[in-house]
């Protein structure tokens, strides 16, 4: 493995162990990006994963990298290179992919932005590990086959450490943080689009502290 590659995984390491959860953002206004990251890192969750699904995204990318001390911002559904060079424009630390592709992964590594690529059956864990992605993205976490499936991974597979993300809430978090191969897990829940909606950032500071309280042994 490559010096850049161990370097760029250990980034990944560092970002996923900051709190139990990283948050989920789908932003319909740019305007909202700021003072919803604000109330996230006030809260206790600084990784803050804004996805690409909205044209405002990689705007509001750049204003929480521009104007929010303590956060942690990355790009959520980079799906090819030209998301993976915009991301890193705006300011990403870190790329996060619901799935993988030789086209995507080439990209990965053309890129200087640490990146968490998705899997979601052992071999594809397994084909991501031959390429140096200790950690990984389980994606989507209950569809996928659940808390069992993935507790199951980790006996054969004790080199791979995962975000699990898809279908978890604030009930079933821990479940999940207290698999040996999970280190942190993906979170929507944190940010209802209620919430956002009507700029109730006090509630979903309230939010961010609860799920910060989730203690991950990975």
């Amino acid at each position: 493995m490559s010096e850049q590659m161990v370097s760029r995984q250990a980034e990944v390491e560092s970002v996923l162990r900051l709190a139990p959860v990283v948050a989920v953002v789908v932003l319909q206004r740019v305007e909202d990006a700021v003072p919803l990251a604000r109330a996230l890192v006030a809260g206790g969750i600084p990784a803050v994963e804004i996805t690409l699904r909205t044209p405002v995204a990689l705007e509001a990318i750049r204003a929480v990298a521009n104007e929010v001390e303590g956060v942690a911002v990355g790009a959520g559904t980079v799906l090819n290179a030209r998301d993976f060079h915009a991301a890193a424009r705006a300011g990403a630390r870190f790329a996060v992919s619901p799935g993988h592709s030789p086209a995507l992964l080439d990209a990965a590594e053309d890129s200087e932005l640490p990146y968490l690529p998705g899997a979601s059956t052992a071999s594809e864990a397994m084909t991501l590990a031959e390429r140096g992605y200790r950690w990984q993205k389980f994606f989507p976490a209950v569809p996928a086959g659940g808390v069992d499936f993935v507790r199951a991974l980790a006996s054969p597979l004790p080199g791979i450490g995962f975000c699990a993300t898809g279908g978890i809430s604030a009930q079933t978090a821990k479940q999940w943080l207290a698999l040996p191969n999970v280190v942190a897990v993906g979170g929507s829940w944190l940010t209802p689009s209620d919430l956002v909606a009507a700029g109730n950032w006090t509630a979903i500071a309230a939010l961010a502290g609860e799920a910060a309280r989730l203690v991950s042994p990975g």
